[in-house]
């Protein structure tokens, strides 16, 4: 499978097998794509049947899709069998999927619970499961955020969810580096999706447009840049790093509340 976005690097994952889940739409088709690219085998995993299947057509007889509730254990239980079933291993786990919902401040308790299961707790105990069939030079990539890092007006669940799955990551690859086993995070910033394609109306110039006032490199993310730092990460280039979160995000993170501009500028604004 050759897509046109992807840099041709298709020894890099070779032999290897990688679960994504969340990977019907969005970011996590995207990851799908870019591992099989570099060579990877892929289960992807979400909800919504027809989604599913049509990304694991679209990468042919590298992937395959179960459809699967990841706040479930037996379906995540299910989900590691047919994996291994289907190819035989396991090197690689994407925890990608999650919920955007945040009421922020006037969350219920049970919107709270539901987030957490759903972007932080889903993602321990699938990793917990897979773990024990990871082998040496295994892999776990959780999916962060810049909205894990920065405080935010009017939310308070994902973020949280992210900054809990940062330091999750760093106790896992402590806990799992004697077997072998490395673990990060990588997090975007503003990135071009079914949600943002919804802020947007349908149009990415509009959303770079907007983008451009919070990342130094002037627009919002594609997913395949997501995607290609992913695959570098669960490759043999990256032995070295470990329990470190990798900022993916044009230069967002760099900024602070003066968004680059100095006190001159600022003030010159005035007249």
């Amino acid at each position: 499978m050759n897509h046109p976005d992807f840099i041709p690097t298709q020894s890099r994952l070779a032999g290897k097998v990688a679960i994504v889940s969340g990977s019907t739409q969005g970011l996590g088709a995207d990851i799908a794509r870019g591992l099989v690219a570099a060579g990877a085998r892929v289960m992807t995993l979400g909800l919504g049947a027809q989604a599913g299947e049509s990304i694991a057509r679209e990468l042919g007889e590298a992937a395959a899709f179960i459809e699967t509730d990841i706040t479930d254990d037996t379906q995540i239980d299910r989900a590691i069998a047919v994996t291994l079933e289907r190819f035989g291993r396991l090197d690689l786990l994407i925890n990608n999927a999650c919920t955007y919902a945040d009421s922020g401040l006037a969350s219920t308790r049970e919107q709270w619970m539901h987030l957490l299961n759903v972007n932080l707790i889903s993602a321990a105990i699938f990793t917990q499961k897979a773990a024990p069939f990871l082998p040496r030079g295994g892999v776990i990539v959780n999916l962060g955020s810049t909205g894990g890092k920065f405080g935010t007006a009017g939310r308070a669940l994902y973020p949280a969810s992210k900054a809990a799955l940062q330091q999750f990551t760093r106790n896992l690859a402590v806990t799992l580096a004697p077997d072998g086993i490395r673990a990060v995070t990588v997090s975007p910033a503003w990135t071009w999706s079914p949600s943002m394609e919804q802020l947007a109306n349908g149009s990415i110039e509009t959303a770079d447009r907007v983008g451009a006032a919070v990342h130094p490199l002037g627009r919002v993310g594609r997913g395949h840049e997501i995607a290609q730092v992913v695959a570098f990460l669960c490759s043999a280039e990256a032995s070295w790093i470990t329990g470190v979160d990798i900022p993916v995000d044009g230069g967002f993170s760099i900024l602070g509340p003066d968004q680059g501009v100095s006190p001159r500028d600022w003030f010159s604004r005035l007249g």
